[in-house]
């Protein structure tokens, strides 16, 4: 008799929605659905056959009433709830057309980094609030939000840690390590860069690439650090 298989996560895309100021917005779960009245960043469920950035810009479409572009990766979580296993695949959201507004009837607050950090979220929620303080660029290794170090045993002195990567088997032990997010020690060829972004949910940063390109191919923004 073969074992039952487990099923499969929920994937949810959601965004941090920013204005021009650099606020967030993040949205209150409406009554009637599950964790009614828990505050989250907002999106829902991937349709069947239906691409990340297009599930994103239709889900934003429905809830905020906003046009997105040039939506940028940040991290994928997984949250297991008492329903089951959800895959938060999260972006961030600076270019879009329309004002945001809860067509759900949800409410909607925005907050800075700092006010963002102090709410309580949904749990799932909680690793996004610190990767948001996360650059498009890397030109600094060691800020006062993170550190980047040479290997895995690093101490980040409480910071977001990032680890350097020489490809996808340095990015599996980074991330099995603990690591917050991942940076490329070299050039690497599109099709191997996807292949990380796939495999490992920490945001990645590339090398020797636009930022357009690196956000296509699924890395939160490009190493611009002298290695």
């Amino acid at each position: 008799m073969s074992a039952e298989r487990a099923p499969r996560a929920i994937h949810v895309v959601a965004a941090a929605v920013t204005d021009e100021t650099g606020r967030t917005l993040i949205a209150q779960r409406p009554p009637g659905k599950h964790l009614a009245g828990g505050w989250e960043f907002p999106g829902g469920k991937l349709e069947a056959g239906e691409s990340r950035r297009a599930g994103l810009a239709r889900e934003l479409r429905e809830e905020l009433g906003i046009i997105i572009a040039s939506p940028r990766p940040l991290i994928r979580v997984r949250h297991s709830y008492a329903q089951g296993e959800v895959l938060l695949d999260m972006w961030v959201v600076h270019h879009y057309r329309g004002e945001p507004e809860g067509l759900d009837g949800q409410a909607i607050r925005w907050y800075t980094q700092d006010e963002l950090e102090a709410v309580e979220l949904l749990p799932a929620d909680g690793p996004i609030v610190a990767a948001l303080r996360l650059p498009e660029k890397l030109t600094q290794a060691t800020t006062e939000h993170f550190a980047i170090a040479e290997d895995n045993g690093a101490d980040a002195g409480g910071r977001l840690r990032g680890i350097l990567c020489e490809g996808l088997a340095d990015a599996m032990a980074a991330s099995e390590a603990g690591a917050d997010f991942l940076v490329l020690r070299k050039d690497l060829s599109h099709h191997e860069v996807t292949s990380i972004c796939e495999s490992v949910l920490l945001p990645l940063y590339a090398r020797g690439l636009t930022l357009d390109e690196a956000w296509a191919l699924g890395a939160t923004g490009v190493s611009e650090l002298r290695l």
